[in-house]
């Protein structure tokens, strides 16, 4: 009897142990997946459209997200602190807009040798595969349509004064795509694509940097107007920059002599295309981005499965879209008015 007994007890706890167990997987299945969004800033409206774009895809996929920022553009450190937080938190995938896309490729292998999908935002890294996926405008053809804009739209492109206002000295890939499309889209040989200021054009008074706001727009475009003042074409990186450059032309008396195009999109950047600040801008769909990102992560904790790229790029293609209220014929463009009812920020 004794022996009956005990056999039975040991079945018992046999099979409370795997209730438990089971019991367990089953809770596991519907803890939550985290995630974290690292962005460059957030500040920039291109990020705060980022964010929210991935906090909605986030709260409608179940997903538990964490975000981080650099303090300013083209802080690295900030950012590999926020990979490092996230590979130890256990979260399934990050969406990074890399402040250097060269400089924060240990860490993101770091982040994919532990399981996590790593997806660029915005910035490919260098080269695209340091990334599993990137969700991106196409930043070449970004600039190539304000260049050819820009081209089309000055009186004599021979006799054109362009300024650059880039980004940062590390020179990452949106930076030197952005400019070399528009330099490209102007018909100027852009010889090294990776390499910004190797250009040999005369018409090219310079480059500065600007690290994508308003107040670094503003001071170089006073160093570029210091080199030459007849400037008359302005490239900008960005619409905070643009609108700082135009406050540094203002100051000087030359805003009407200027023609200035940008990339963005953002609402602030429309309307000031709409107020002539602006000639043109390249409108991006941040949001779209995120929400993309966030969709991917989730199918990867899933299932495993990861994004495709677009056919032909090495990156997802979220679209771009000229915007201008001096359409030029052969280039596809919006109105201001039209885009205010896209643009973000």
């Amino acid at each position: 009897m004794k022996s009956a007994f005990t056999h039975t007890l040991k079945l018992a706890s046999a099979a409370s142990a795997l209730a438990l167990i089971a019991g367990a997987a089953q809770a596991a299945s519907h803890e939550p997946v985290g995630a974290c969004l690292i962005t460059k800033t957030d500040t920039n409206p291109f990020f705060v459209k980022m964010k929210e774009g991935a906090l909605k895809g986030a709260e409608e996929n179940g997903i538990e997200l964490q975000t981080f920022a650099g303090k300013i553009d083209g802080d690295v450190e900030t950012q590999v602190a926020a990979v490092e937080t996230c590979i130890a938190s256990g979260a399934k995938g990050i969406l990074i807009t890399p402040s250097d896309s060269r400089a924060l490729a240990p860490v993101i292998g770091q982040a994919r040798d532990a399981g996590l999908l790593v997806i660029a935002l915005d910035t490919p890294f260098e080269p695209a595969d340091v990334a599993d996926a990137t969700f991106a405008t196409d930043n070449f053809k970004a600039g190539e349509l304000i260049g050819q804009w820009a081209a089309a739209t000055i009186d004599d492109p021979a006799n054109a004064r362009i300024a650059l206002l880039d980004l940062n000295p590390s020179e990452v890939s949106v930076d030197y795509l952005r400019d070399g499309g528009f330099l490209q889209g102007f018909g100027i040989d852009i010889k090294d694509p990776t390499d910004i200021g190797d250009e040999d054009d005369d018409r090219i008074i310079g480059h500065d940097v600007t690290n994508g706001n308003a107040d670094g727009g503003r001071t170089a475009m006073e160093n570029l107007m210091q080199i030459d003042p007849s400037v008359n074409v302005v490239y900008t990186i960005n619409e905070p920059a643009a609108a700082g450059a135009y406050e540094a032309l203002k100051s000087a008396g030359l805003e009407d002599q200027a023609l200035i195009v940008s990339v963005d999109g953002g609402c602030p950047g429309v309307r000031d295309v709409a107020a002539g600040v602006i000639g043109a801008t390249s409108m991006q769909f941040p949001l779209l981005m995120a929400s993309k990102g966030i969709e991917a992560i989730a199918a990867f904790a899933a299932d495993g499965s990861k994004p495709e790229n677009s056919e032909g790029l090495d990156f997802f293609n979220t679209g771009v879209q000229l915007v201008t209220d001096q359409p030029v014929d052969g280039i596809e463009s919006i109105t201001s008015e039209e885009a205010l009812e896209l643009c973000w920020g």
